[in-house]
C-alpha cells in the first residue's frame, strides 16, 4: 500500500477556507507597564513577576505570559524576570508561520514562547485531595507548522472545573530542521511544550491550579505531541494523564520521523535556501532571514520530531508497543468521519465533486495490488466522494487509533471513544457541499473549545458540548470520565473478545459502545491485530 501522509490539518479544507492573510500585530511594547489595577484586573504573581489579567462572571483569564526564550535552532532557556505587573489581557506574539489555513496566523516571530492561563472563579471543580483545581494543558493542531494557542477559546472548558494552559511553540522550520550543525533542532516543539509544562509545574499553583495534578491534552498535530511526551523520558512526571484527539500514533512515521528522514527533509530545505553552498551551514542558517526560511520550508510537509535522541530514544510507536513509556491515564478518541473534511477541501478548491469515474483509480493509485479487494469492500456509492473518505477514514485514523489504544492498554489504564455526532457545525460563512461534513477531522473542537472558525452551536449541539466537557474534565481530576449521568464506559483492553474493545460511541442520544472494529471494518485494514 502507497504510504499515506496524515493530513493532520484537513490542509485541503482549510486553506480553501483561508482569507486573505492578514499581518501579524506587534506585540504592545508597554507589556510591562506598571499599570494602575482597574476594577475589571486580576493580578498574580508567578515565579518570574506579577501579571494583570481579565476577570468575567465565569473565569479569569491571562494571555500572552513568556513561558520561556530561545535563539533559532536552540533549545529553550526560562524567560527573563521582570519588574512591575506585566499586561496579560492580551495574546501574545504567534510563532513564525506562514499564510494559509485560518487555524493559523501568517507571522515571522521567532520570539513567541507564551501561555496563557485561563481559571475558573466558582468553587466547583477542585480536587479532593489538594483542594487545588485539576490542570488542563491543551497544545494546538496544525500539523506542527501552523497554529496558536489562543485560538481555542476555553471559558466553557474552564467553566466545567479545571485550570485551562495553552501555549505556542515553535513549528515547522523553526522546530524540526535536522543537520549536524544544529546540535539542539529536530524537536524543539517538544522541548517548548516540555518547558511549559515545567513552567505550569512551578507556577500555576499561583492560579489555583494542582501542579501534582496535570493533563495534557491535543489534538492532531496537538495529540501527536501528546504521544510524543509520552514516549519521552524527559518528560517524566511533568504531566499525569493524557488526551489525544485525532492522533493515530500507534503507527510507525506518524509520530515520530527518524534521523534519516528527517535530514532527507532538511537537505531538501536547505537546497532551496543559499545556505546549500555555505562553508558553515548551520551559521548560514542561523542568519538566513525567517521569510527565506519559510518560503524554502513551504506549507506542504508534515514534520514530526526526530527520535534516537536523549530526548525521544525510540519511535514513538515503539515506545507505545513495547510499554517503555510514561504510563499515565489515557484517554484517546477519533471522529466517525474524518476524512470527510478533506474530500470536501478538495471540491472547495476545485468547484467540483469527485466524479464517479475518478474513484477506482484513487484506489488503484493508493493501495496498488490490494485495490480489488478495496473496492469489493468499499463499493462505489451515491457519492464517489462520501465512499472515498469511508475508505480513508478506516484506513488512516479508525483502524490505526483502535491499534494505538490496544497498544496503550497493555500497559495504563486506557479509554477510547468515538466523536460520532452526525449534524455538527460546518465553518462559518461557507457554502453547504455535496455531502454533509458529519463528525469530519476537527468536527469536536467547537463542543469543547469558543471555535468562531464554525458556525455558532444549536441548543442540542450545546448540550452536547456541556456533557462532553463534563467528561473530559472529569477525567482531568480523577482519571476516569464516568459520572454525569451518563452510561458506563468501561475501560478498552486488549483482549480479543468483543467486549474488552469497548469504544464509547459520544452523540446527541445515549452513549454507548460503538460497534467501532465492525462499522470501520478494523480485520480488514488490521488482519494480524483482529
Amino acid at each position: 500500500m502507497k504510504r499515506t501522509v496524515l493530513a493532520g490539518l484537513g490542509l485541503a479544507l482549510l486553506t480553501a477556507l483561508a482569507t486573505p492573510a492578514q499581518a501579524t500585530a506587534a506585540p504592545a511594547s508597554d507589556s510591562t507597564a506598571r499599570a494602575t489595577p482597574r476594577s475589571d484586573a486580576a493580578v498574580v504573581t508567578t515565579a518570574a513577576g506579577a501579571v494583570r489579567g481579565t476577570v468575567d462572571p465565569r473565569v479569569r483569564s491571562f494571555q500572552g505570559i513568556p513561558y520561556a526564550t530561545a535563539a533559532r535552532f536552540a533549545a529553550p532557556r526560562p524567560a527573563a524576570p521582570w519588574n512591575g505587573v506585566r499586561d496579560a489581557t492580551r495574546p501574545g506574539a504567534v510563532c513564525a508561520q506562514p499564510a494559509g489555513p485560518p487555524i493559523g496566523k501568517p507571522s515571522t516571530d521567532e520570539d513567541c514562547l507564551n501561555l496563557n492561563v485561563t481559571t475558573p472563579r466558582g468553587k466547583g471543580g477542585k480536587s479532593s485531595k489538594s483542594g487545588k483545581r485539576p490542570v488542563i494543558v491543551w497544545v494546538h493542531g496544525g500539523s506542527m507548522t501552523v497554529g496558536m494557542g489562543d485560538l481555542y477559546g476555553p471559558d466553557r472548558l474552564t467553566a466545567g472545573g479545571a485550570v485551562v494552559v495553552s501555549m505556542n511553540y515553535r513549528l515547522g522550520a523553526t522546530s524540526f530542521l535536522t543537520h549536524p550543525s544544529l546540535k539542539e533542532s529536530g524537536g524543539l516543539a517538544l522541548d517548548d511544550q516540555r518547558a511549559a509544562l515545567r513552567w505550569v509545574h512551578r507556577n500555576i499553583e499561583a492560579f489555583g491550579g494542582d501542579p501534582s495534578n496535570v493533563t495534557l491534552m491535543g489534538q492532531s498535530g496537538g495529540g501527536f505531541s501528546v504521544c510524543g511526551h509520552l514516549a519521552s523520558p524527559a518528560s517524566a512526571g511533568l504531566f499525569h494523564r493524557a488526551i489525544i484527539q485525532s492522533a493515530p500514533c500507534g503507527t510507525p512515521g506518524n509520530a515520530s520521523h527518524t534521523r534519516a528522514q528527517a535530514r532527507e527533509e532538511t537537505r531538501k530545505v536547505i537546497n532551496k535556501t543559499r545556505c546549500a553552498t555555505a562553508s558553515d551551514v548551520g551559521d548560514c542558517l542561523r542568519k538566513l532571514p525567517i521569510e527565506d526560511l519559510l518560503k524554502a520550508y513551504g506549507s506542504d510537509r508534515e514534520p514530526r520530531p526526530v527520535s534516537g535522541t536523549r530526548t525521544l530514544p525510540l519511535p514513538v510507536d515503539r515506545a507505545l508497543r513495547t510499554g517503555r513509556f510514561n504510563r499515565v491515564p489515557v484517554l484517546i478518541g477519533v471522529n466517525h468521519d474524518e476524512e470527510n473534511g478533506m474530500v470536501l477541501g478538495q471540491e472547495l478548491a476545485t468547484g467540483t465533486p469527485m466524479k464517479a469515474d475518478a474513484y477506482e483509480p484513487a484506489v488503484e493509485e493508493e493501495y496498488g495490488e490490494r485495490a480489488r479487494a478495496v473496492l469489493r469492500r468499499y463499493p462505489l456509492g451515491t457519492s464517489a466522494g462520501r465512499t472515498w473518505a469511508k475508505v480513508k477514514t478506516d484506513a488512516v485514523w479508525a483502524a490505526p487509533t483502535l491499534d494505538t489504544a490496544r497498544a496503550l492498554s497493555r500497559w495504563t489504564p486506557t479509554r477510547m471513544y468515538e466523536f460520532a455526532a452526525q449534524d455538527t457545525p460546518w465553518y462559518a460563512g461557507t457554502e453547504t457541499l455535496s455531502f454533509p461534513a458529519a463528525a469530519q477531522h476537527m468536527a469536536e473542537l467547537p463542543y469543547l473549545f469558543d471555535l468562531d472558525l464554525f458556525e455558532e452551536l444549536t441548543p442540542e449541539q450545546a448540550d452536547l458540548g456541556r456533557r462532553m466537557i463534563g467528561a473530559w474534565t472529569r477525567f482531568a481530576a480523577t482519571g476516569d470520565p464516568n459520572g454525569g449521568g451518563e452510561t458506563a464506559w468501561p475501560r478498552l483492553s486488549d483482549s480479543r473478545g468483543k467486549a474488552g474493545r469497548h469504544v464509547q460511541s459520544l452523540t446527541n442520544g445515549t452513549w454507548k459502545r460503538a460497534d467501532f472494529a465492525e462499522e470501520h471494518h478494523y480485520r480488514f485494514w488490521s488482519p494480524r491485530k483482529g
